[in-house]
C-alpha cells in the first residue's frame, strides 16, 4: 500500500497517471471555496489538465473551507501534499484512476480568517470560484433577492466583525484590493443556479452595499461574475471507494473522488483579470450560457429530483436502479420531453432529444454508485430552483392543450409523501434540510388544509394561490396514497 503524497508519485503502478508538472512549483492564481467532491472532479481537473498540457503555474488553486466539516479535508489534505486521486467510470465499465495536483494549498477559515482575507486581497488571485451548492447563496426562493438574516451573515454585517462567511470573505478581500488600489478579482459561480453569476453579483453586491454602500456599488461595478454551467455526476465518497482505489492501485488516499466520465463546462467569457486557456482542455468558453445552463437545470437536475423522491418511497436506494425500471424511464423521458423542453429555447450544438437518452443512459450507469440520498439533500434549495420554473414556465405560456404539469406535480407531491414518511419515522432516508422543521410543520397541516404544503409562499411563491397547479398537487398526492409511487407513476404514463 502507498501513501499518496509527493514523495511517493513515482511508485504509483502504470495505470495511475499523475501530474506531469512539479505541483510545488505553482503559485495561486485562483482560490476556490468549497472544495469538495465536485470541485475537485471538474474545475480542479480542467486546471490539472491545462498544468500537465505545460506551463500556466500561475494559475495553481488555493483552497478555502468556512464550515466546521471543512477541517477534516484541510487535515486529509495537508498529509497527502494536497494531492487526491479522481477516478472516473464510464457507463461501460472502464475506469481511468489519476492523480490530481492542481490544488497546491487549503486555508481554513476558522483558523485564521485573516490569512483568508489576505490570500484573497493579494494581487496573483485573479479569480475567486465557488461551489457552496445552492443554499450557499441567501436567497429567498420566492423573491430571488438577497436574504441577510442567516446567521453568519448577522454576524459579519455587525460593525468591525471579523467575517465568518463566504460573502463576508470576499467583501473584505475586495475591500482591501479597492483601498490599496489592486484591480478586483473575478468571481466565478459553479453551483447549480440559473444565471449563477447574476446571482452572485446580486447577492455580493447586497451584502457589500449593506456594510458600506459605496463598496457595493463598486462590486457591482467593476467585478466581473461570469455565468458558467457545470455537469459531472460525482456522489459521496465512501469507505468502499477508498478500499476498491486501495485493492485497484494500491493507493491508500483519504479522501478520493469518484465521478462519471462525462463531463461539460460551458463559462462564460467575461473576467476582470484573464483567465486560463479553458478552451485549450474541453470547456467550452461562450458568450451566451443560459441555453445551456436551462437544459441542465431543467432536465439533468430535475430529474435528479423526480427520481429521488418516488425512487425512495418505491424502495430503492441507487440512481442506477431507478433508472433500470422502464416505467421509471417512462415517467422521467415525460417529464423530460413534455414539461422540460418545452420552456427552453433551443441550445447551440445540442439535440435535446438525444440529450434526454444520454441522461438517462448516465443515470443507469452501475459503475456510479450514486444514492438518491445524495440527490434530495436540501431539497428545498433545489425544487425551487430546477424544478419550480418549469411549472412557472408551463403556466406562463399558457400552452396549447396537451401541455401539462402532472410530471412535475406528481414530483412535488412525492416530496411531501417523503417528508410524510421522515415524520411517521418511516423506511426512508433521514431529512437533511435547513427548512427541515418548517417542510414537516406544513406538510403536517395537510391533514386539515389539503394543500398546505404548496402555499409555503417562501418556497412556491403564489403557485399554490394558481387553481391548475392546485388540482394537480392534489390530484398526484391522492393518487399516491391510493396507488403508492409506482402505481401513481404508472397511471401517468398511461393517460
Amino acid at each position: 500500500m502507498t501513501q499518496l503524497n509527493l514523495n511517493t508519485l513515482d511508485q504509483l503502478g502504470p495505470g495511475v497517471a499523475v501530474p506531469e508538472y512539479d505541483p510545488r512549483t505553482l503559485r495561486t492564481g485562483i482560490v476556490h471555496f468549497g472544495v469538495g467532491g465536485f470541485h475537485r472532479s471538474h474545475e480542479a481537473m480542467y486546471l490539472d489538465r491545462l498544468l500537465n498540457a505545460g506551463g500556466h503555474t500561475d494559475w495553481g488553486i488555493c483552497g478555502v473551507g468556512v464550515l466546521p466539516g471543512d477541517a477534516k479535508m484541510r487535515d486529509v489534505l495537508e498529509a497527502q501534499d494536497h494531492l487526491y486521486t479522481l477516478v472516473t467510470k464510464s457507463p461501460t465499465g472502464d475506469v481511468e484512476t489519476r492523480v490530481i495536483g492542481s490544488v497546491h494549498d487549503f486555508l481554513f477559515a476558522p483558523d485564521d480568517p485573516e490569512k483568508v482575507i489576505e490570500k484573497l486581497a493579494d494581487p496573483a488571485t485573479r479569480i475567486v470560484s465557488l461551489t457552496v451548492t445552492e443554499g450557499g447563496y441567501s436567497l429567498n426562493n420566492a423573491t430571488g433577492e438577497f436574504d441577510p438574516t442567516g446567521a453568519d451573515m448577522v454576524h459579519d454585517l455587525q460593525a468591525g466583525a471579523v467575517p465568518k462567511s463566504v460573502f463576508g470573505l470576499i467583501t473584505e478581500g475586495l475591500r482591501r484590493r479597492r483601498e490599496r488600489g489592486i484591480p478586483p478579482f473575478t468571481v466565478m459561480s459553479c453551483d447549480n443556479i440559473q444565471g449563477n453569476g447574476h446571482v452572485t453579483r446580486k447577492v455580493l453586491s447586497a451584502f457589500a452595499c449593506l456594510k458600506d454602500a459605496d463598496l457595493g456599488e463598486w462590486i457591482a461595478r467593476e467585478v466581473a461574475f461570469p455565468n458558467s454551467m457545470v455537469d459531472r455526476i460525482t456522489p459521496m465518497t465512501t469507505d468502499r471507494d477508498r478500499q476498491e482505489l486501495a485493492d485497484a492501485s494500491g493507493i491508500e488516499d483519504g479522501w478520493p473522488v469518484i465521478g462519471e466520465s462525462f463531463t461539460q463546462w460551458v463559462l462564460e467569457d467575461h473576467f476582470t483579470l484573464g483567465r486560463p486557456p479553458l478552451e485549450t482542455v474541453g470547456v467550452q468558453v461562450v458568450t451566451d450560457v443560459e441555453p445551456y445552463e436551462l437544459m441542465k437545470l431543467r432536465l439533468l437536475n430535475a430529474a435528479h429530483q423526480a427520481m429521488g423522491y418516488l425512487g425512495l418511497l418505491a424502495g430503492y436506494t441507487y440512481a442506477h436502479e431507478v433508472c433500470r425500471q422502464p416505467v421509471f424511464v417512462d415517467f422521467l423521458l415525460g417529464y423530460m420531453s413534455r414539461e422540460g423542453v418545452p420552456t427552453l429555447e433551443p441550445v447551440p450544438g445540442t439535440d435535446l432529444n438525444a440529450y434526454q437518452h444520454e441522461l438517462i443512459e448516465r443515470f443507469a450507469s452501475t459503475a456510479i454508485q450514486d444514492t438518491l440520498a445524495r440527490l434530495i439533500f436540501d431539497g428545498s434549495e433545489r425544487i425551487p430552483k430546477f424544478l419550480l420554473p418549469v411549472v412557472r414556465g408551463q403556466l406562463a405560456e399558457k400552452l396549447a392543450p396537451g401541455s401539462e404539469i402532472s410530471h412535475a406535480a406528481l414530483v412535488v407531491a412525492s416530496w411531501a409523501a417523503y417528508l410524510e414518511a421522515v415524520d411517521a419515522g418511516g423506511p426512508v432516508p433521514p431529512l437533511q434540510d435547513q427548512r427541515g422543521p418548517a417542510l414537516l410543520e406544513a406538510v403536517r397541516r395537510e391533514a386539515t388544509q389539503p394543500g398546505a404544503f404548496v402555499q409555503q409562499r417562501e418556497l412556491f411563491g403564489d403557485l399554490g394561490d394558481d387553481p391548475r397547479f392546485k388540482a394537480a398537487y392534489l390530484a398526484a398526492r391522492e393518487s399516491l396514497r391510493q396507488r403508492g409511487p409506482v402505481g401513481a407513476i404508472k397511471a401517468l404514463v398511461s393517460q
